[in-house]
């Protein structure tokens, strides 16, 4: 099973908590989420899948467990 991970660059930098459209589809970044990223910048969160609905026709994605890295001291 391939593990899709994904950056702050990768998303815009996006600044506010939401639903957002990407390459992949849609992805719903929280307010914790974005804080990971303003402290650690440079960090990867696994991406997730929702289970898709009758009422989604795009794929719909949220963030999971995120890796800094080596952070400097």
């Amino acid at each position: 099973m391939r593990v899709n991970k994904i950056t702050w660059d990768k998303i815009g930098r996006a600044t506010e908590p939401g639903r957002y459209q990407c390459f992949f589809g849609y992805l719903t970044v929280t307010a914790e989420d974005i804080q990971v990223w303003r402290r650690y910048p440079d960090a990867t969160f696994t991406l997730m899948a929702r289970p898709a609905t009758q009422q989604s026709v795009a794929e719909d994605y949220y963030l999971g467990a995120f890796d800094i890295g080596n952070p400097e001291p």
